[in-house]
């Protein structure tokens, strides 16, 4: 089979999409962890690489077998044949691939029997005892339409707007023998975005969670890509207790890392396990002292609901001041002057546009591009309505506000004058005071490093505030905050001075691990707790 069918475009750097090759420093130490070491007999011992490109990992396997053989005493040809298997959807790679070979492993003879070019994902595989590689990395949007209903009607896996290695892992989990190893080096997302909890919920409760090193950061590949790597290790075992994680920021470090055990998840949740950070479980989540977490208004065509000049072309009753991700940056609130045409009533409904003339030949000067959106499409009537409704008066509340990706050190909070839009996560509740409470909470090291474990940052470091992650942060409750502390955390918040909110975030917590006689409470240990003591 050729690939010609299954090429999905160039990237910037030349390559083909999906084509990241691993840093053979990387290739090497994932060998080692699955156990193929060449100070072993390894003539049974049979391993698959789903995705060989042109031949990281197979030259590496191969030497491993041809020093295991010289050591042991067994043919390698033929152990090679019985055991090595590899396939990938582009067959040029493959005949780099096997030029490699056939240059540094002459004694093997057609290579080429082992090494298929296909679609790895719908092609039958022998069970094997390791599976190891590094899949493609093929978004949603790029896999090619035709394969689409193929791969979700195969794929459980293959949930909402899941990346194709999502499906490497689900193909390759199962082509394992009982008690056999799967590694992969890949994107650390689908242990936290939506796309990956029906994968998680697989592994979870089907595998064995060995071990994970999260390398954000890390030259893993051999070029610079945004690929928020992370090396996995599963074993076709019944789950234990727990596994274990670490962090590196450079590949030196994968053989000397701190690693920490933690308990395994059960389920499609995952977050928890890369908190390190336990004394966050002692408090409430946000939603569950009163606030609210929304996100801003998403309005399915800008370029006519939102504008710097709508004065004079609507009438000003349907006018609102409208808050943009823009308008937050470098620690700065500048509002741009953006409007935000607001076609419905205070009950949140569409108004009658013979009430409101100038309206009326705004919006059927525009008619045609509002009712060829699918929203329109399904309620004709409701042609000129936003996807989200508008409801004017979250204008005139207090609100923290938190743009989706921000390299903000502050988080603002607004008193009641603008309106959210949809790049712009909201926090709503309580009294202006307790709103800015948390404000200067959320700001802390203690909140930041629980958002760091839910969500998966963005180039440059910045944090993603998303509702899913908001509603996971758990906090001191605002409204019992010792009234000292609280306006010497409100001083900080104004000066801007983390430090010191470090500081007083800090006491609060102790504060509020203390019952009301003043004892500390206490508590029987988590192995995730000893781990980090």
């Amino acid at each position: 089979m050729t690939s010609s069918n299954f090429i999905y475009g160039k990237r910037t750097s030349g390559g083909q999409q999906g084509d990241v090759f691993t840093n053979p420093y990387v290739v090497k130490y994932m060998l080692d962890l699955v156990g193929y070491n060449p100070d072993k007999d390894l003539s049974t011992l049979s391993i698959m690489e789903p995705s060989c490109g042109e031949g990281e990992f197979l030259v590496e396997i191969l030497h491993r077998l041809q020093l295991s053989a010289e050591l042991f005493g067994f043919d390698l040809n033929e152990a090679y044949h019985k055991c090595v298997h590899a396939s990938d959807i582009d067959a040029d790679k493959i005949e780099k691939c096997l030029n490699r070979l056939n240059a540094l492993f002459p004694t093997i003879i057609h290579p080429e029997e082992n090494i298929k070019a296909e679609d790895y994902l719908l092609n039958d595989q022998p069970l094997v005892d390791i599976v190891i590689g590094n899949p493609p990395y093929i978004r949603y949007e790029q896999i090619p339409t035709d394969k689409l209903p193929i791969y979700k009607k195969r794929f459980p896996t293959f949930y909402y707007r899941a990346d194709m290695y999502v499906l490497f892992y689900e193909k390759s989990l199962r082509q394992l023998n009982p008690h056999g190893c799967h590694c992969f080096i890949c994107s650390n997302r689908w242990m936290r975005n939506k796309y990956g909890n029906v994968l998680r919920k697989m592994v979870a409760q089907s595998f064995r969670i060995e071990q994970i090193i999260n390398m954000e950061g890390a030259d893993a590949f051999q070029e610079d890509v945004l690929a928020y790597p992370a090396v996995t290790l599963f074993s076709n075992n019944k789950q234990s207790e727990n596994f274990l994680y670490s962090e590196i920021s450079s590949v030196s470090q994968l053989r000397n890392a701190e690693t920490f055990v933690h308990p395994c998840p059960n389920d499609e949740d995952w977050s928890c396990m890369f908190a390190k950070d336990s004394s966050h479980d002692l408090f409430p989540l946000i939603e569950e002292q009163g606030f609210k977490i929304g996100i801003g208004v998403a309005t399915g065509a800008d370029g006519i609901f939102i504008s710097h000049d709508l004065k004079g072309k609507i009438e000003d009753s349907l006018l609102l001041p409208a808050i943009h991700g823009q308008d937050l940056r470098a620690n700065q609130m500048n509002w741009n002057g953006r409007m935000l045409f607001n076609p419905y009533d205070k009950n949140g409904e569409l108004i009658n546009l013979d009430s409101y003339p100038f309206c009326k030949a705004y919006l059927e000067s525009h008619r045609k591009a509002l009712s060829n959106r699918a929203k329109a499409k399904h309620n004709p009537s409701k042609w000129y309505g936003t996807i989200d409704r508008i409801y004017p008066a979250l204008q005139h509340k207090a609100k923290i506000l938190l743009p989706d990706i921000s390299g903000n050190t502050f988080i603002f909070v607004d008193e009641g004058n603008y309106y959210p839009l949809h790049n712009i996560y909201y926090i709503i509740g309580g009294t202006t005071r307790q709103l800015y409470l948390l404000a200067a909470i959320l700001m802390s090291d203690f909140a930041r490093r629980q958002l760091a474990s839910l969500t998966n940052h963005m180039n440059g470091g910045y944090p993603r505030w998303q509702s899913q992650y908001l509603k996971k942060l758990r906090v001191p409750v605002v409204s019992s905050i010792p009234e000292e502390l609280a306006d010497k955390l409100l001083q900080s918040y104004q000066t801007h001075n983390i430090t010191e909110i470090n500081y007083y975030v800090s006491l609060i917590i102790e504060n509020g691990t203390q019952d009301s006689k003043g004892k500390a409470r206490k508590q029987k240990p988590t192995q995730l707790q000893l781990a980090f003591d």
